[in-house]
């Protein structure tokens, strides 16, 4: 009887959860579907499509997000299909990646991306303090800039006890520089010539959150895709160490027990890392049927394009009006340094 209640009582939590996200996920879907109508019309008019729908739902989103403030019951749904739809995603573009991938990468682009998280780290920080900004916002800014975005500085925020209004402020410049990333870099790389390799690694070095690497590795092809999703989930494994030496940096006395920073395996390592090497492994022995790879991808891609939506209709352009041109000034110079390393390893490793 109390299994049967307990069900009951699951059923009920699984339809209220789903209730209050439907509305969001329906609108993210709506961005979807029109991206993916603009992307048909560029088609059909110019023959190509020089905008991906992928690219077209953070634009759309952006600009429906700048006209109208979603309400309360919109808001749920929206960061659902940004976040965990996303990582559903990640996960699923494990089954393209296959352990060649990775080996032609090398342990000399493995060695490098973390030697430039820590030089960028260092980097932005030292630029931000510079500019006059706090010593937990200049860490916000520069672990923002080196490792994945909003999820770093959510991850770091509370290790360094940072204040609310700092996170918020490093947040929305993540999230509207982001965008520009997105938009600029495909065109940045086809100017210097890049091969698709090339042009992968320099994306998943640069750019801010995994989707956002997707969005601007996908005009240049498939490799390139690989390429920067690889990159770019090695900068984020870099999120736990740099986590563990923040903890120990910045700790409070040991008198101060509130003070004391509890960092779970699931806080350093989420879950669709896990999720996207298992299906590398996967892919890697066999595991993996290669009639299943093509539809286990379109629908990765149709996930993607959905939480791109979703990232667009959580970006408010307004909001960097209010953080300042010290922190624009710092974003920005942490961006170019970070882009002028990572070109620099690319060329390098003769990747180009």
């Amino acid at each position: 009887m109390a299994t049967a209640v307990s069900a009951i009582r699951n059923v009920r939590k699984s339809s209220d959860f789903a209730a209050s996200v439907a509305p969001g996920v329906l609108l993210c879907v709506a961005v979807t579907a029109a991206a993916w109508l603009l992307e048909r019309g560029e088609a059909a008019l110019f023959g190509k499509a020089w905008l991906e729908a992928l690219v077209l739902a953070i634009v759309i989103g952006t600009i429906v997000r700048s006209l109208w403030t979603p309400a309360a019951r919109w808001r749920p749904g929206i960061a659902f299909s940004a976040k965990y739809l996303l990582e559903v995603a990640v996960v699923l573009l494990g089954a393209s990646v296959s352990a060649a991938t990775i080996l032609h990468a090398g342990p000399v682009l493995l060695g490098g991306i973390a030697l430039i998280v820590a030089v960028t780290i260092l980097f932005g920080f030292t630029v931000g303090r510079l500019l006059g900004l706090p010593t937990r916002m200049a860490l916000l800014v520069a672990c923002g800039n080196a490792i994945c975005g909003n999820s770093a500085i959510a991850a770091v925020a509370p290790v360094i006890d940072a204040d609310s209004d700092d996170v918020a402020a490093a947040i929305a410049f993540t999230a509207v520089l982001g965008v520009g990333v997105v938009l600029g870099l495909p065109l940045l790389g086809m100017a210097l010539g890049m091969n698709a390799i090339a042009y992968g690694a320099f994306a998943g070095l640069t750019v801010y959150a995994v989707p956002q690497v997707i969005a601007a590795t996908a005009p240049i092809g498939s490799a390139a895709v690989q390429m920067g999703t690889l990159v770019k989930l090695v900068r984020v494994l870099m999120l736990g160490p740099v986590c563990l030496v923040l903890a120990l940096v910045m700790r409070r006395p040991a008198t101060d027990e509130a003070a004391t920073v509890s960092l779970s395996f699931g806080r350093l390592v989420p879950w669709f890392i896990i999720g996207f090497l298992v299906l590398v492994a996967c892919r890697s022995f066999g595991f993996v049927p290669q009639a299943a790879i093509e539809p286990v991808g379109k629908v990765a891609t149709m996930l993607t394009v959905v939480s791109m939506a979703a990232l667009g209709l959580g970006v408010d352009i307004r909001s960097v009006a209010k953080a300042g041109g010290r922190v624009t000034a710092a974003v920005m110079l942490s961006l170019a340094g970070l882009g002028a390393i990572s070109l620099a390893l690319v060329t390098l490793l003769h990747l180009r």
